[in-house]
């Protein structure tokens, strides 16, 4: 069954907006198919967080935030893949299948889990975004509980993010 919508608009054009910083990936690229690695294991992939780097952060950055969001999922809210807060702003990339610094913390996805959640989109269904954000964050630790929301931690950042750096692979099957 192949489902026909519109696609649903950047979801960063939603937010205030702020200067750009450079995230870039030996992993994933912008437009690019995502690679088995990370796709979930469910669909038959590694599940792996990629590889990702990130500079041009503005003075005044005392942490970092990473998150991973799909907006075209089959749903009003979108899908969250990945959340992760309180990255030390000594810290400017993550390897693939992500361990976090000190006191960085990953906090509970759409799936139920406190890691990276490779794509799985519906058979059939339109390609689907996912925006793997850095955001340069203006205080140590943005202040959320682990058992926080994905839509709390976005809520934060809205107040708390003082550049944003992003690529956007697509995956479908």
């Amino acid at each position: 069954m192949s489902l026909e919508r519109p696609t649903p608009p950047d979801p960063y054009t939603l937010l205030p907006a702020v200067p750009s910083m450079t995230l870039t990936s030996d992993d994933v690229r912008d437009g690019e198919q995502l690679a088995k690695d990370f796709i979930a294991a469910a669909a038959g992939g590694a599940n792996l967080s990629p590889q990702l780097s990130w500079s041009g952060a503005p003075d005044g950055t005392r942490s970092y935030a990473l998150t991973c969001f799909d907006p075209d999922a089959p749903t009003p809210s979108g899908f969250w893949h990945w959340v992760v807060v309180d990255i030390p702003a000594t810290t400017t990339s993550v390897a693939r299948g992500a361990g976090l610094p000190y006191p960085a913390f990953a906090l509970r996805n759409d799936a139920g889990t406190t890691e990276y959640f490779g794509s799985a989109p519906p058979q059939g269904d339109v390609p689907h975004r996912y925006y793997f954000v850095v955001h340069a964050v203006d205080v140590e630790t943005l202040g959320v509980e682990a058992d926080a929301s994905p839509a709390v931690v976005s809520f934060n950042l809205a107040f708390h993010t003082l550049a944003r750096g992003m690529v956007v692979p697509v995956y479908s099957h």
